[in-house]
């Protein structure tokens, strides 16, 4: 046999046992935003798709078995063979730095090495298959304040340059995967920025929590008119909800925000055909932001909650054979959450929670007493879940607790969690605050 020939073919042979072994196919895809007499499609190597998509890069297992297609996770290797190996495609988070990180966009040293080293990812990553498109940062505009003055601009909108210089230099580069950029939420002149200042950006991905059914709205009256993605959604967000006299903000339980999911899912991301394509629902795992049950749909062993179960029927049109528990209510001192429960210092007080599950599955209680957050992170960066209080807690039947209220002034809330035989779990709790005698 001809010796070139031989080293050709044994060449082929050891490129071929590479990509099978590994599970990494050598064919990237090719994604495109088609715009289309009834609105926006996105085809993936010329096929129509919409994305099924959520938050994270564990657990994504589930995320494919339940109907999902893809995940909103990192542009290394890692996460993307990861993800590959289970037929997920990706929006690749590209690491475009924060003002509220420190990153100052008015340094042009500081902004040319972002972008060399921004593109030096892309050429690494941009023929891997699992990407879907690239995500530029993520909510770029957003710098906290603790208190927040109408019309007031807080970052610096040569952001927004930074961005498009971005994208237009991908596109060169990788002229088969779109490119965006995540917003927090939206305002009208957010909006007009981005219009004015991102004309080479393909899309635009929307962080948004209680108002998502706004968005589709929102974006047309300010001028938007490229497609969008929902790159998190979920629960109504702790800064939307109600707050207590003591400054904390009261949690819907489980069931509430499962219902939340399912309302908003179908009001917007599958209701606005013409703009959404897709979405990528938050967080397909436990996290700890403001309390341990705020955000997550699994609690940390991997039980299942019914924003879960709510998944599993939009991705697939089928609830599973056995959902979650629901949570009716819940009352401490026969109290509901928004009638603000005040206790007093080592009295005994009375809980109950009610939740129904499928007949025959047990449901088993837990109850806790924490304090109250004081040290929180953006996006739950650095939190801990506090410490348990001991308060003598007494299970007095099945969903009812007796325990004695903590000696020490301030702010409490207490948790139950429920859990059935099928590996789902429901929360709910109540805040109180103890007075001083």
């Amino acid at each position: 046999m001809n010796k070139n020939f031989f080293r050709l073919f044994s060449f082929f042979v050891l490129f071929f046992s590479f990509f099978c072994f590994t599970g990494i196919s050598a064919k990237s895809k090719k994604v495109e935003i088609k715009n289309k007499k009834s609105g926006y499609v996105l085809t993936v190597d010329g096929k129509p798709t919409f994305v099924k998509g959520a938050v994270g890069h564990t657990g994504i297992d589930l995320v494919k078995k339940y109907g999902g297609n893809g995940i909103r996770s990192g542009s290394n290797q890692k996460s993307l063979d990861e993800a590959h190996k289970l037929g997920l495609m990706v929006l690749a988070n590209l690491p475009v730095a924060s003002q509220r990180g420190g990153f100052n966009y008015d340094d042009t040293a500081a902004v040319r090495a972002q972008h060399e080293k921004v593109l030096d990812i892309v050429r690494n990553m941009k023929d891997h298959p699992a990407v879907l498109m690239w995500a530029l940062g993520n909510e770029l505009d957003h710098v906290p304040q603790k208190v927040y003055e109408p019309n007031k601009i807080y970052y610096n909108m040569k952001v927004w340059d930074a961005v498009n210089d971005l994208a237009k230099a991908i596109h060169e580069i990788d002229p088969n995967h779109p490119v965006m950029t995540v917003v927090g939420s939206i305002t009208e002149h957010k909006i007009g920025a981005l219009v004015k200042q991102c004309p080479d950006l393909d899309l635009l991905g929307i962080n948004e929590y209680g108002d998502l059914l706004q968005i589709p709205v929102w974006l047309r009256e300010w001028g938007w008119n490229k497609p969008y993605m929902v790159t998190e959604w979920g629960p109504t967000g702790f800064w939307q909800m109600p707050r207590t006299p003591w400054n904390y903000h009261v949690e819907e339980n489980s069931s509430e925000k499962a219902d939340k999911y399912k309302e908003r899912y179908e009001g917007t991301i599958l209701k606005d055909k013409e703009m959404c394509l897709g979405s990528f629902v938050f967080l397909w795992r436990q996290h700890q932001e403001y309390t341990h049950t705020w955000f997550g749909m699994f609690d940390k062993e991997w039980r299942e909650t019914e924003a879960v179960d709510v998944m599993r029927y939009e991705w697939t049109g089928r609830w599973p054979a056995n959902r979650a528990p629901r949570v009716d209510s819940m009352k401490l001192n026969q109290q509901k959450a928004m009638d603000f429960v005040y206790l007093e210092p080592g009295e005994k007080a009375f809980a109950q929670v009610w939740m129904r599950d499928a007949p025959n599955d047990k449901v088993v209680y837990k109850w806790e007493i924490l304090p109250e957050q004081t040290d929180f992170g953006y996006g739950g960066n650095g939190e801990k879940k506090p410490a348990a209080v001991d308060c003598a807690v007494e299970g007095t039947g099945e969903g009812c607790i007796r325990f004695s209220v903590p000696l020490k002034e301030g702010a409490y809330r207490l948790f139950v969690a429920g859990y059935d035989e099928g590996n789902h779990a429901a929360f709910s709790n109540i805040p109180f605050y103890v007075r001083s005698r």
